[in-house]
């Protein structure tokens, strides 16, 4: 119990050291990938500041362009004018001419300038804005991808962390629990040495007794006992050997022990033998998309035929436990079922030498494959040597199970002094199967966590690791707990039984104990017979009353007796004539019909004849039914034909029999009739009973497969509930990041419409100043 325990706690303190540096990466990965994305978010509001600025030059580029249209209105304007006045003014000198048309090319100089400066500022803000938009749908598409990733990191960080804190509190519960048992231990630890103690002090007490006892008895053998049978292992064999009723519980004990530990690893090696052969068909090729190479073709199909070997080692330990009994005796040389579970650990031994190298190339095809990288080469080669370990350990323990199975059928092959030796070598090979299924484990563990880490990795291999790796876990535990409960028996198994012949010369055989139980169950039947049960006494005040009551009434009951025995005997009689009776109206029916047949006959040959008419014609003819009679009995029928009645006794078939044959000939028949068609209906019933029973038996195992069909679509609906449900989270997570975003957006978008505002109002201030300024010029040049 306690290497389980601190086995536990090392695997625990190892998962917990795994899954704390984890959880550091992970944190240092969701602190980068936070910082990755303030940072993003900073870009993203730097790009948004410059597009606002980009949005308010424009903006100030469009006004300054409409000031331009306008002015460039008001010089054509103007231009309209002046070109009017020069047509009124031709007569005036050369100077006004030349300035007005030197005034117009400057104007249209400027204004060439001025659309030239607003298409250059126009394509240079489109480029600019197309930059910005390609940009800031870069961004938003990065900062969207860190923030799955960063919500992924979080779900796993939040998954380990409340792993972390069930493994701390089952860590804790254990320590208690552990503190506890240490207590009662240490308490059970000074009550036995108080009890050591008494027990000392009596074995003083009775080793004293015994020596004077032995002496005595010493004595007596010298001078009283002529002849010493016991010295000669002839005469020896005439003796009946000792029986130790106490060895016997224990040993059948042991064995009931040892059966539930052969059940639970033959369970784990199906499963690992099962899965191993599921995996092969999935790794390194699918074979529900691509045919599987030879190698592993004729490695599946060995794998297949595993319970054929696994399954006889629980029977044959299963009738090795049956046969001890209390009442038999146990030891090496009358275990006969011993051989049985030896012969088939060989035969599953040699199925584990057939598979291995098929195992090993196995491996080495996954190592080949393009996908294996150098670190899942490297625990391939470690899974190898575990194998051929494992292999090396199953052949050890067969060696030794087959030694101890020897004295059952050669009693000479292996002497008693041996068998110590033989269970410690067996109780030290267990112990090294445990180890080699600990390796076995703990290699493929590491193995199915660098596969989960490859990109080409399935779901149904991820699930065939965790299946293999559940049978794996389950081998370790069931073979620790072997390999405990043999060092904990092996004092049990070492020591002797006390069973032998007299004076411990020779090895004790079959013929000996069962001589030993056939002495012991007449014993017993011999006592159970001097053992007669006492009659039971009655008071003496009783017993008077009772005689007075008996020897009043006794005329009396003697008088009834005979009057229920008269009665009985004439139910007896009145039942059967009445059965009689009821033959005798079938019979007396029965001639009815047939004389009434008859008469129906002659009077219709009568008519016939009187009508002039050949009789031939008339007998050929059918019998018109009278009315007056009913119509089963005017039916004519053949005389051979049979004739159903009804009566109490049940269905009657009758037929009809020519009037020589006499009445104990008919009545026979009728009898014979009778019973056959009640062979007949009872066995039509039988035949419907039995098509109802195989038809129930069709439904129940319909029912019985859509029950089981109805257990895995509810399996399926709930682990759909269960990804529904994580959706869901998931989705409300997204609606929660969305609706946080959107509002920031609004919030930023109320902030640029007020800037808007404020420039739209200045603007509307400079245009309105700028206005000012323009009439006023234009006033001036009018002046002028």
């Amino acid at each position: 119990m306690a290497t389980d325990l601190q086995a536990k706690y090392t695997k625990l303190a190892q998962e917990y050291s795994k899954l704390r540096a984890q959880n550091q990466v992970l944190k240092k990965a969701v602190v980068d990938e936070q910082a990755n994305s303030s940072s993003f978010k900073e870009q993203l509001k730097q790009r948004e500041q410059s597009l606002r600025k980009v949005e308010q030059e424009m903006d100030s580029l469009s006004f300054r362009n409409q000031q331009l249209a306008k002015r460039v209105e008001l010089l054509q304007e103007e231009l309209a004018n002046s070109e009017a006045r020069g047509k009124k003014s031709k007569k005036t000198g050369d100077s006004p001419s030349q300035h007005a048309l030197q005034h117009p090319s400057v104007f249209d100089e400027d204004l060439q300038k001025k659309i030239e400066e607003n298409e250059r500022l126009h394509i240079q803000f489109f480029e600019a804005d197309e930059q910005h938009r390609h940009r800031e749908a870069q961004l938003r598409e990065q900062l969207e991808v860190l923030e799955r990733d960063a919500a992924q990191h979080q779900a796993v960080v939040d998954g380990l962390t409340q792993k972390y804190m069930e493994t701390i509190e089952k860590l804790q519960n254990d320590k208690a629990k552990l503190e506890v048992k240490s207590q009662t231990l240490e308490r059970e630890a000074k009550e036995c040495r108080l009890r050591t103690e008494e027990c000392q002090q009596q074995l003083r007490k009775f080793q004293t007794e015994l020596s004077s006892q032995l002496e005595h008895t010493t004595n007596i053998i010298k001078e009283k006992v002529p002849f010493n049978d016991t010295r000669h292992a002839h005469y020896n064999t005439l003796n009946v050997p000792p029986h130790n009723r106490r060895h016997q519980l224990k040993a059948q004990d042991v064995a009931g022990q040892a059966l539930g530990f052969v059940q639970d690893l033959v369970a784990a090696l199906l499963n690992f033998h099962t899965y191993t052969e599921q995996r092969v068909h999935i790794y390194p090729r699918d074979s529900a998309i691509e045919p599987i190479s030879p190698l592993n073709q004729k490695f599946s199909q060995y794998l297949h035929e595993n319970a054929g070997y696994v399954r006889p080692l629980e029977d044959g330990l299963q009738q090795l436990f049956e046969s001890i009994t209390e009442e038999t005796i146990t030891t090496l040389e009358t275990t006969v079922k011993l051989k049985d579970f030896s012969d088939h650990f060989t035969s599953y031994t040699r199925f584990l030498q057939k598979i291995l190298p098929y195992q090993l190339k196995s491996l080495e095809e996954e190592c080949e494959s393009p996908l294996c990288t150098s670190s899942l080469t490297s625990k391939n080669k470690e899974l190898q040597d575990d194998m051929r370990k494992m292999t090396s350990v199953f052949e050890k323990l067969q060696n030794y199970i087959s030694l101890l199975s020897l004295p059952s059928t050669k009693p000479e092959a292996l002497p008693p002094s041996s068998f110590s030796a033989v269970f410690t070598q067996l109780a030290a090979c267990l112990h090294g199967l445990q180890d080699a299924m600990k390796d076995v484990s703990k290699h493929y563990s590491q193995k199915a966590t660098l596969e989960q880490d490859l990109p080409t990795v399935t779901q149904k291999l991820r699930t065939t690791n965790e299946c293999i790796l559940s049978s794996l876990g389950s081998l370790t535990n069931s073979t620790g707990k072997i390999a405990t409960f043999f060092s904990n028996n092996l004092d049990f198994f070492t020591a002797s039984a006390g069973y032998g012949p007299r004076g411990g010369l020779g090895l004790l055989n079959p013929l000996q104990a069962e001589c030993m139980l056939q002495n012991k169950r007449r014993a017993a039947a011999y006592i159970l017979r001097l053992r007669k049960p006492r009659p039971e006494s009655v008071p003496y005040l009783e017993a008077l009353s009772n005689r007075r009551v008996l020897t009043s009434s006794t005329e009396s009951r003697e008088g009834l007796t005979q009057q229920v025995q008269q009665n009985q005997e004439k139910i007896a009689r009145l039942e059967q004539e009445k059965e009689h009776w009821l033959l005798e109206a079938q019979l007396s029916r029965i001639k009815l019909e047939k004389e009434t047949q008859r008469i129906a006959d002659l009077e219709r040959q009568l008519s016939m004849a009187l009508a002039g008419q050949p009789p031939s014609a008339a007998q050929s003819s059918p019998a018109a039914p009278r009315p007056g009679q009913e119509g089963a009995e005017s039916v004519e029928c053949d005389p051979k034909e049979p004739v159903p009645t009804t009566s109490l006794v049940g269905m009657l078939t009758t037929t009809q029999i020519s009037e020589e044959a006499g009445d104990e000939q008919s009545r026979e028949q009728l009898i014979k009739s009778h019973y056959m068609s009640r062979v007949a209906d009872l066995t039509a019933q039988l035949q419907v009973a039995d098509s109802k029973a195989v038809h129930f038996h069709a439904e129940c195992r319909a029912l019985a497969k859509r029950l089981a069909l109805a257990e895995k679509s509810r399996e399926t609906m709930t682990e759909e509930v269960k990804m529904a449900n994580q959706n869901i989270s998931r989705l409300q997570d997204e609606l929660t990041t969305t609706k946080r975003s959107y509002e920031d957006q609004l919030s930023m978008m109320s902030d640029h419409l007020c800037s808007m505002n404020e420039t739209l109002s200045k603007q509307r201030e400079e245009i309105d100043t700028l206005k000012l300024g323009s009439k006023a010029n234009s006033k001036k040049n009018k002046s002028r």
